[in-house]
């Protein structure tokens, strides 16, 4: 299979890449090593990717520099290299771990990948019996409803993104009145802008759906409207389920959202062939096939009835009370979860025009929906593998500000450095495992032969995407578990604006185009999470050796 993008501007990519560099020198200057008026090294474990020469008033410092525990800096670097590998072994048919942080990190990450993996499992479900009607109207229109509510969703869930870090933090802290006090607070949040989400999207799904995804004439939007309608009442329940599943995270426990969900989402997949279609026989009368509306009532009742029971189980656990629900939290103890907040809404902003814009070039690409139904396929299958780069995302922000309320930062990086080595090997293995699988699944999507003619080359480019995202999203969950929400906003704005640069190209002119963008993104914003962690970051090395220096 041969990648073909038409109209390609070799101009355009290089106004790209410039202000890619500019951007990162302006962000991130010390990553690159120009701080303080120093010009540094900028490294890796165990590489060493350029160098320049000191000034000769820092040659003292430098020397200083180059010796720590009667190790060579180059020899640190090859030691933390190699102990940040996995140390795990088959034997006898039994999983051996080399020390407890392997065993850590996978406890908690392969029931949070599974948990994760659910989700869009359940998606492409959705999908597929969508496709199977025949219409690529009523898949395009199903997908861009999908965006426009979980454009909404991830505006609003920000609180949940904070939540995990401060209970795991208050509860390996000994301090677990903390952690109830953060719980109700999220709870309470999420309630109140989720109730202020369900409105502008039941109430208003025309507009929502024009202001972030279709033209006002789409001729998908006869479809989307009414699935967005009904979808939207699953908006509350989505962030109670989102706040739970943060707050187990927090105790370290990832078994029980997994369970739950399960549950959840086989309601999910027995009762969409049901209502999209219908039952024939005799229970016909009873069970009609209502097309893709049956697909929101299915999904929409599946959500409702996760987050009943992740509710019940917070009370359960003692972490919250009705009363405390809905009792407003004083305004000094909401500052902090709202100033903290802030800066991830910014980014969850730019997450959101990065989703969207990709969506809303691919919908107008073509009148017939062929090129917007083959984009919305792509996601689907490209966000099964996504969800266990968020797996170790999530395990990440839970587990490194853990390790750093009880054995300070030594124990906390050897925790990221290992999270770093696990995403890496994960996002290979899914890029491989994805590649693999493209000629089988791929036809199962849709039955119309331009539609699948059209997501092959797609589809491609997005194993590529995964590769980038094995880094990305370890840099991204370390960030999330030392509070460091200004740099993660600062690095996801730039590769939004990076990606927008590409889009406004003649890359934005086709769906191959638009993929290769979304792609340019992701290896950006990666770049930028190893640039943070290794040189700038709370943990970073460097960083510290500069402190004891200036001490």
């Amino acid at each position: 299979m041969i990648l073909k993008i038409n109209q390609l501007s070799l101009d355009s990519i290089s106004g790209v890449l410039f202000i890619a560099v500019l951007s990162s020198l302006i962000i991130f200057p010390q990553a690159l090593g120009f701080s303080k008026g120093r010009v540094g090294s900028f490294t890796m474990p165990s590489i060493r990717l350029f160098q320049l020469n000191t000034m000769d008033e820092d040659d003292d410092s430098s020397a200083a520099d180059e010796k720590k525990d009667g190790l060579s800096i180059a020899k640190q670097r090859r030691v933390r290299f190699f102990a940040s590998l996995p140390q795990v072994k088959f034997q006898q048919k039994k999983l051996y771990f080399g020390d407890e942080t392997d065993k850590d990190i996978v406890k908690t990450t392969i029931p949070n990948m599974l948990n994760y993996m659910v989700i869009p499992i359940v998606a492409c479900v959705d999908t597929f019996w969508v496709g199977r009607l025949g219409d690529a109207l009523a898949l395009a229109g199903q997908s861009a409803a999908q965006q426009a509510f979980f454009t909404i969703y991830l505006l609003v869930s920000f609180i949940p993104n904070i939540l995990a870090p401060s209970v795991a933090s208050a509860i390996s802290s000994g301090n677990v009145k903390e952690a109830q006090n953060r719980v109700k607070e999220a709870l309470f949040l999420a309630i109140f802008l989720g109730a202020i989400g369900t409105v502008l999207l039941a109430f208003f799904p025309k507009f929502s759906l024009n202001m972030m995804v279709l033209s006002r004439d789409a001729p998908a939007m006869e479809y989307a409207v009414p699935y967005l309608r009904l979808r939207a009442l699953a908006l509350i329940p989505a962030l109670v389920t989102s706040t739970g599943f943060a707050a187990f995270r927090g105790l370290l426990d990832t078994v029980t959202p997994l369970k739950v969900s399960l549950a959840a989402n086989l309601f999910n997949l027995i009762a969409d062939p049901l209502l999209i279609f219908g039952v024939a026989g005799p229970l016909g009368a009873f069970i009609k096939g209502i097309g893709v509306r049956g697909a929101a009532i299915a999904i929409t009742g599946s959500q409702t009835l996760s987050g009943i029971v992740f509710l019940n189980l917070l009370l359960r656990k003692k972490l919250v009370t009705l009363r405390g629900i809905f009792e407003l939290p004083s305004w000094k103890r909401l500052r902090p979860l709202i100033v903290g907040g802030f800066t991830v809404l910014i980014r969850q902003l730019a997450l959101n025009v990065a989703f969207l814009t990709p969506l809303s070039k691919a919908q107008s690409i073509d009148p017939s929906g062929v090129q917007a139904a083959a984009y919305g396929i792509v996601n689907q299958i490209y966000s099964i593998g996504t969800v266990c780069n968020i797996a170790m995302q999530s395990s990440a922000a839970a587990l490194v500000p853990s390790a750093r309320a009880k054995g300070g930062d030594d124990a906390a990086r050897k925790i990221a450095d290992r999270a770093f080595a696990w995403g890496t090997i994960i996002g290979t293995v899914i890029a491989i495992l994805q590649f693999s699988a493209l000629p089988f699944i791929l036809p199962l999507f849709s039955t119309l032969p331009e539609v699948q003619e059209a997501v092959k080359v797609p589809a491609l480019i997005s194993c590529f995407v995964q590769l980038a995202n094995g880094p990305l999203f370890a840099g991204e969950g370390v960030m999330l578990g030392l509070e460091c929400f200004r740099d993660l906003m600062f690095s996801t704005g730039i590769g939004v604006i990076v990606m927008y640069g590409c889009l406004s190209s003649p890359l934005g002119k086709n769906l191959n185009g638009i993929m290769f963008s979304m792609l340019v993104f992701n290896v950006y914003r990666a770049f930028a999470m190893v640039a943070h962690y290794f040189k700038i970051g709370p943990l970073s090395l460097d960083r510290t050796t500069r402190k004891e220096t200036e001490n």
